[in-house]
């Protein structure tokens, strides 16, 4: 990894902080497998697969926590770029619009600005995460009935990271020199929501064109604000997520 890279990685720039598994858990010692299986290469369609014996929500509920300490790191390395003047609305391009609801505040679903979106998402899971009703640390606790229902909504949110981030600020990504940390990151969300189906189908469509698992033809596209319509400059042929994606300049 570069130097660049570390520092655009750095733990100081999270946006919010790590959770973490207590060693000596059933989940510490899934979640060190899991990592185990990654670093070590293995084909990631595997590695999302739920080992022989192991409980599903301990294994869904590893991959939460860990998918939502990465994709907070993610934004957190591109939040000062996204702003109420550039984000004014939470969107993945011009089709897509996310709306805010939490039954607090926001009883209905609001439009918002994207970093405001995004702050009220990161507190909301923050919350899931470390309430104990709903992801119990000790050994014996049952997880409620309900369980994998709410996990559906927390990874269905975080998708929407994925889509803003892809279709709005990859540009950072890429000036980074992030976008490979950031796309096998992608790469094992999408195989993980797939295989545990945690995610309808429909809500994966503004990244379509990344989840095919066949290989793309990418485009380079730049959008100038003088002008209505994108200026394709040159396209190419890659493998699965080795991709320099869409720029938007604003």
């Amino acid at each position: 990894m570069s130097i660049a890279l570390k520092q655009v990685f750095n733990k100081d720039k999270t946006f919010r902080p790590k959770r973490k598994f207590e060693p000596g858990t059933q989940r510490f010692e899934l979640h060190k497998r899991a990592q185990a299986s990654l670093n070590s290469g293995v084909d990631l369609k595997a590695a999302v697969q739920l080992p022989s014996g192991e409980d599903q929500n301990d294994w869904v509920a590893v991959h939460v926590v860990d998918f939502f300490n990465r994709i907070n790191l993610i934004y957190g390395t591109i939040c000062e770029f996204c702003t109420e003047q550039t984000c004014p609305v939470m969107s993945g391009g011009p089709k897509y619009e996310y709306r805010w609801q939490d039954d607090l505040k926001y009883k209905k679903p609001t439009a918002l600005p994207a970093p405001q979106y995004m702050n009220l998402l990161m507190d909301w899971i923050e919350v899931q995460i470390n309430n104990e009703d709903i992801f119990p640390t000790c050994v014996g606790v049952p997880f409620p009935k309900n369980f994998l229902q709410i996990c559906k909504k927390i990874l269905c949110r975080l998708f929407r990271v994925f889509v803003h981030v892809y279709i709005h600020h990859f540009d950072r990504v890429i000036v980074m020199g992030a976008e490979a940390h950031v796309n096998t990151c992608y790469k094992h969300f999408y195989y993980f929501v797939t295989e545990m189906n945690l995610i309808d189908r429909k809500e994966l469509e503004p990244l379509d064109w990344l989840g095919s698992g066949s290989p793309i033809v990418m485009g380079y596209v730049l959008f100038d604000s003088r002008m209505s319509s994108p200026l394709t400059v040159a396209s190419q042929t890659r493998g699965w997520l080795s991709v320099t994606i869409v720029l938007f300049l604003w």
